[in-house]
């Protein structure tokens, strides 16, 4: 297993990131929360939670071990892989989902693009308390601001599970509403991942 990568950030997307360690550039996925405390040409440190299939190995990095812990617990839940494990972690932070499971609070679980109400029940159940107790303010970070078009946005949303439509609408809203600009990009994915954590998904 590869536990961490420590190494130069060659490059940041709106779902991953290319480190360079050794001089072999390493693709991992992670959230836009995650992404947001990397900067180009500056090394950094990622947990990481190397997924293994047939066809392929998928590394994924969190800011930090606990982000990681709670990646690879959440995959232990019937019918959660890797990806809505991290877009779980896209829309609440580690602490989030653990208040969330110890108050059985579904609503909050089913913001989550692919939860539903049954898939909420089976992660309180499932879960329970592997998650531990939460121990922070549950805050995110702010998102970096280097991304430009609003199609990115939209693009981000679908690849977290939203419908293209749903994600368009979500994106249309936070910007005719003026704030934020509609070219500060990550601004833009912030508010409407917290508009999308309010609304029901079709």
């Amino acid at each position: 297993m590869i536990a961490s990568v420590t190494g130069v950030v060659e490059s940041v997307g709106l779902d991953h990131a290319v480190v360079t360690v050794g001089g072999v550039g390493m693709l991992v996925h992670a959230t836009p929360t995650t992404l947001a405390g990397l900067s180009v040409g500056r090394e950094a440190r990622l947990a990481t939670s190397l997924v293994v299939r047939e066809d392929s190995m998928t590394l994924f990095g969190f800011s930090d071990d606990d982000e990681r812990g709670v990646f690879e617990i959440l995959q232990t839940v019937s019918g959660i892989g890797p990806r809505l494990a991290l877009a779980m972690l896209a829309v609440h932070t580690p602490d989030g989902l653990r208040r969330a499971v110890a108050d059985e609070d579904l609503a909050a679980l089913q913001r989550v693009p692919g939860i539903g109400k049954k898939g909420a029940q089976r992660l309180v159940l499932e879960v329970g308390e592997k998650l531990g107790p939460a121990f922070g303010d549950g805050a995110h970070t702010p998102m970096p601001e280097q991304y430009s078009g609003s199609s990115e946005v939209v693009d981000a949303l679908v690849q977290l599970g939203w419908s293209e439509k749903v994600a368009a609408d979500a994106v249309a809203a936070v910007t005719n509403d003026g704030a934020p600009e509609p070219g500060d990009v990550s601004a833009v994915l912030r508010a409407a991942l917290q508009r999308l954590g309010g609304n029901a998904r079709v």
